[in-house]
Protein backbone atom coordinates (compact mmCIF):
# COMPACT_ATOMS: atom_id res chain seq x y z
CA UNK A 1 0.00 0.00 0.00
CA UNK A 2 1.49 3.50 -0.78
CA UNK A 3 1.88 5.61 2.12
CA UNK A 4 1.84 9.67 2.18
CA UNK A 5 5.97 9.67 2.00
CA UNK A 6 5.53 7.40 -1.30
CA UNK A 7 6.48 4.47 0.30
CA UNK A 8 4.61 0.54 -0.38
CA UNK A 9 3.86 -1.60 2.05
CA UNK A 10 2.83 -5.16 1.39
CA UNK A 11 0.59 -7.03 3.53
CA UNK A 12 -0.61 -10.88 3.92
CA UNK A 13 -4.05 -11.27 2.79
CA UNK A 14 -6.21 -14.48 3.24
CA UNK A 15 -8.93 -15.32 1.23
CA UNK A 16 -11.96 -17.78 1.52
CA UNK A 17 -14.79 -18.52 -0.22
CA UNK A 18 -18.03 -19.37 1.61
CA UNK A 19 -20.75 -21.76 0.85
CA UNK A 20 -22.62 -19.19 -0.70
CA UNK A 21 -19.80 -18.30 -3.16
CA UNK A 22 -18.63 -14.96 -1.37
CA UNK A 23 -15.10 -14.65 -1.71
CA UNK A 24 -14.36 -12.57 1.76
CA UNK A 25 -10.57 -11.36 2.33
CA UNK A 26 -8.73 -10.41 5.97
CA UNK A 27 -5.86 -8.92 6.61
CA UNK A 28 -4.30 -10.84 9.85
CA UNK A 29 -1.62 -7.53 10.51
CA UNK A 30 -4.60 -5.44 10.77
CA UNK A 31 -7.36 -6.63 13.32
CA UNK A 32 -10.70 -6.19 11.60
CA UNK A 33 -9.37 -5.28 8.42
CA UNK A 34 -11.49 -7.46 6.00
CA UNK A 35 -14.04 -7.43 3.53
CA UNK A 36 -16.12 -9.40 0.64
CA UNK A 37 -17.31 -9.63 -2.88
CA UNK A 38 -18.47 -11.39 -5.58
CA UNK A 39 -15.35 -11.56 -7.77
CA UNK A 40 -11.63 -12.06 -6.62
CA UNK A 41 -11.12 -8.49 -9.18
CA UNK A 42 -13.64 -6.98 -7.09
CA UNK A 43 -12.13 -8.34 -3.69
CA UNK A 44 -9.12 -7.39 -4.40
CA UNK A 45 -9.87 -3.39 -5.28
CA UNK A 46 -12.52 -3.24 -1.89
CA UNK A 47 -9.25 -5.01 0.34
CA UNK A 48 -6.58 -2.30 -1.02
CA UNK A 49 -9.70 0.29 -0.23
CA UNK A 50 -10.13 -1.26 3.46
CA UNK A 51 -6.20 -1.56 3.94
CA UNK A 52 -5.66 2.44 2.91
CA UNK A 53 -8.62 3.42 4.93
CA UNK A 54 -7.01 1.38 8.05
CA UNK A 55 -3.67 2.75 7.59
CA UNK A 56 -5.32 6.71 7.22
CA UNK A 57 -7.40 6.02 10.14
CA UNK A 58 -5.44 3.91 12.53
CA UNK A 59 -1.98 4.75 11.65
CA UNK A 60 -0.43 1.35 10.43
CA UNK A 61 0.01 -1.86 11.70
CA UNK A 62 -0.11 -3.57 14.97
CA UNK A 63 2.57 -6.31 14.70
CA UNK A 64 3.85 -7.52 10.89
CA UNK A 65 4.03 -11.23 10.13
CA UNK A 66 5.20 -13.13 7.39
CA UNK A 67 3.38 -15.66 5.97
CA UNK A 68 4.64 -19.49 6.91
CA UNK A 69 1.91 -21.39 4.93
CA UNK A 70 -1.77 -21.78 4.28
CA UNK A 71 -2.70 -25.77 5.71
CA UNK A 72 -5.95 -27.50 6.08
CA UNK A 73 -7.02 -30.02 8.76
CA UNK A 74 -9.44 -32.63 9.32
CA UNK A 75 -10.80 -33.24 12.49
Amino acid sequence: MRQKTGTIREFTVIIERDEEGWFIADAPALPGCHTQARSLDTLMKRMREAISLYLDTRGGARHETQLVGVQRIAV
